[in-house]
């Protein structure tokens, strides 16, 4: 008897961008790089830091312009995870401009990576006070909401994010994953289909369909799903793994093997990969390869229990 081990859905919100940094005026005798640059949420992430900074220490901004800086560089330090700096700058945004969304929204990322859901919703609902159409503190808020297992209320933020800006990839993600969570998964199949189709590079998005088309027992199409994240992400253990288990399923065991020795060689530390390589392995007879691969698992995750009772029924001690 096969008893598998899955890959969760991912939950698509703080793990990206979730907010954006917003531009502002250029000053005479500022540089104007600076300004690019201090808005620019695809350049690395100290140079965004270093830009907005050089822009806070000119001090000829006007207050709009400077809490935009304030505020792109708390955005900045979040993406570093400097929490306490980021929130820093955030509140010194609002002190420059008590209306400003974007901050009030950057801000609620802050306090819901500090565990502080209460006060990441009030800032939400701050942002949407102060711009009714800002889709993107509506899936922050969702976010919170999701987190809260609160999932019609999330759902209902995602929709209105996505009704305010169609390309808003992360609620279509989002509303997704709460779709799943809810076990509609036919929704939830059409939300990710809806944000390959906007983002056809995006390695979550196709793990999480495949994930979905799992769950509905459509192999075939999880398994070509799997097939895109491997293309995309050649050295990503993630799709390896996920089209190793849909070939297990299907009692392909070489081919699951070899899968799995791929998702392995990108990430040794995965106790579940080695387990059901083990599986695999016992299925197609190799003991002493399943009994290894079952003591790895075990190495690396002492509390894996179908790897020890697995070690148990064929006689091995763990």
């Amino acid at each position: 008897m096969k008893k598998l081990h899955d890959y969760k859905i991912f939950r698509r919100g703080f793990a990206i961008v979730s907010t954006f940094v917003v531009s502002f005026a250029w000053a005479q005798g500022l540089d104007k790089s600076a300004l690019d640059q201090c808005t620019a949420p695809k350049i690395s992430v100290d140079d965004r830091l270093a830009a907005c900074s050089s822009i806070i220490d000119a001090k000829n901004e006007s207050d709009h312009s400077l809490a935009a800086a304030y505020c792109n560089r708390g955005f900045a330090f979040t993406e570093k995870r400097e929490l306490d700096r980021a929130m820093a700058d955030l509140d010194q945004a609002i002190r420059i401009d008590a209306k400003f969304a974007c901050a009030y929204s950057n801000r609620g990322r802050v306090w819901a990576f500090k565990g502080n859901l209460d006060r990441a919703i009030a800032d939400y609902n701050t942002a949407i006070r102060f711009d009714p159409k800002f889709s993107i503190a509506f899936n922050n808020r969702g976010d919170a909401f999701l987190a809260r297992n609160n999932l019609d209320r999330a759902i209902g933020d995602f929709t209105t994010a996505i009704k305010l800006d169609q390309m808003n990839t992360s609620a279509l993600g989002n509303r997704g994953y709460s779709y799943f969570r809810k076990g509609d998964l036919d929704r939830a199949a059409a939300d990710f289909t809806a944000q390959i189709k906007l983002a056809p590079d995006d390695l979550l998005a196709f793990i999480n369909r495949g994930n979905v088309y799992r769950a509905k027992q459509q192999l075939e199409r999880a398994e070509s799903d799997y097939a895109e994240v491997i293309r995309i992400a050649p050295t990503d253990a993630r799709g390896w793994r996920n089209r190793a288990l849909i070939k297990l399923l299907k009692d392909n065991f070489d081919g699951a093997i070899a899968d799995y020795d791929k998702a392995l060689n990108y990430d040794a530390k995965d106790a579940i990969s080695w387990n059901n390589r083990g599986i695999a392995k016992r299925e197609k007879g190799d003991r002493n390869g399943a009994v290894a691969d079952f003591r790895k698992a075990l190495e690396i995750n002492p509390a894996l229990s179908s790897a020890r009772n697995s070690l148990r029924e064929l006689g091995a001690q763990p």
